[in-house]
């Protein structure tokens, strides 16, 4: 990418006028017509859209409503649009909507439906030596990347970066290497620690992120689960048979960004292009498969041809606008609310150890982008407000007075 500032056009959910022309919908049409347009998309091109499908009971994810009108922009261009993700949320994601009927295009297991369509990237991160990429994304000429921004367990926030980075491999190969990455630093030692000390540990942790496997003499954490309140490390003074490594959560953050990499490496740049919903943001992702309290407003929609622009001015957007303080899921017991410090709102919520920004730093270091971004607003509520509204129908399309 070049050195100077890349382009991310916004749009905001607050409107100038009650018009369609000033509706959060036309916003989202009018960046995805510029990055189209900014886009060499042939006739018959293969055109994947990642998306995050959700699990489950979750209903946050990207309305189809706005899934819908952003395939049909693109089948304008003559390339062919399917929507992709991992094999279970494609399966179950009738449940919340998406079919190819409501979408408007097929919705196809990015690496087949019994995980086994894939490709091997090179990645050689500690101990790690290849990933297994979906082959339906090898198989594609243009991607999009369509992303709900939200925060996660595992690195503090999930948007673009991670959509691919996890979302685009094999079940395998997310959770026995991208997952197990934090594993790989040792955080117990069975001869310092007995079995009814690391019980206590269990115990004595409010977030039940610990698990003692008697029968192997190891206890577990759960990164995801983890909030770095430092309980387990307060129990064990004076003995020291637990660590909480900071390398291990960094480790998740880089190893992400690696893997993102790689996906995007299959693809000419300019045939790339990213779309970040910053609305319904809740505390964690949408993996968990449950509605959720947001815990930041709305937002609006960002658009960019820079994975790293889009993501930065995401999570920027969303430490301007601060957590909603009465949203805020009781359970989590630790949450930092001292406005003295300077730390975004997913770190309050997930830890001190899990900053948001870490993998997009990551990335910029491997040149997947730059941080430094223009932020281009349209159809501001400014704009829109003096426009003149045409006359109001409200039974349209057809109307049967």
């Amino acid at each position: 990418m070049s050195s100077e500032n890349s382009k991310v056009y916004f749009g905001s959910v607050q409107h100038g006028k009650m018009a369609l022309f000033a509706s959060f919908a036309a916003k989202v049409d009018k960046i995805t017509e510029i990055l189209l347009e900014q886009t060499p998309i042939e006739k018959k091109d293969k055109i994947a859209i990642k998306m995050h499908l959700g699990f489950l009971d979750g209903y946050q994810t990207i309305p189809v409503f706005f899934v819908r009108r952003i395939i049909e922009a693109v089948k304008k261009t003559g390339g062919y649009p399917f929507i992709t993700d991992t094999s279970t949320a494609v399966y179950n994601a009738v449940k919340r909507g998406y079919t190819q009927e409501t979408c408007g295009c097929p919705i196809i297991p990015v690496a087949g439906v019994k995980e086994g369509y894939t490709t091997p990237v090179e990645i050689n991160f500690r101990g790690f030596d290849t990933l297994d990429l979906g082959g339906v994304l090898k198989d594609a000429d243009v991607l999009i990347d369509l992303s709900h921004a939200k925060g996660h367990g595992a690195c503090g926030y999930g948007g673009a970066i991670k959509n691919l980075a996890l979302g685009a491999y094999s079940a395998p190969s997310r959770w026995f290497k991208i997952h197990a990455v934090s594993h790989v630093d040792k955080y117990w030692d069975p001869e310092k620690g007995s079995p009814e000390h690391a019980r206590k540990l269990v115990e004595g942790c409010p977030y039940g992120a610990l698990r003692y496997d008697e029968k192997i003499d190891k206890l577990f954490r759960n990164y995801h689960d983890c909030h770095q309140c430092f309980t387990c490390l307060e129990l064990d003074q004076g003995v020291g048979a637990v660590k909480l490594p900071r390398e291990s959560y960094t480790a998740f953050q880089e190893m992400i960004a690696i893997s993102c990499n790689k996906v995007l490496e299959t693809f000419d740049p300019k045939k790339v292009f990213y779309l970040n919903f910053l609305t319904q943001i809740t505390a964690f992702c949408d993996c968990l498969g449950t509605g959720q309290p947001p815990i930041v407003n709305d937002i609006g929609v960002l658009g960019s041809k820079d994975i790293i622009a889009i993501e930065t001015a995401t999570l920027d957007l969303i430490n301007k606008e601060g957590l909603i303080k009465e949203s805020i899921p009781p359970f989590l017991k630790h949450v930092n609310l001292d406005s003295s410090e300077n730390i975004h709102p997913f770190t309050r919520l997930q830890g001190p150890y899990k900053d948001p920004y870490e993998a997009i730093r990551f990335g910029e270091k491997m040149k997947m982008g730059t941080s430094q971004y223009e932020l281009i607003e349209l159809l501001t509520p400014e704009e829109t407000s003096t426009m003149k509204t045409p006359k109001r129908d409200f039974e349209q399309e057809p109307t049967f007075l």
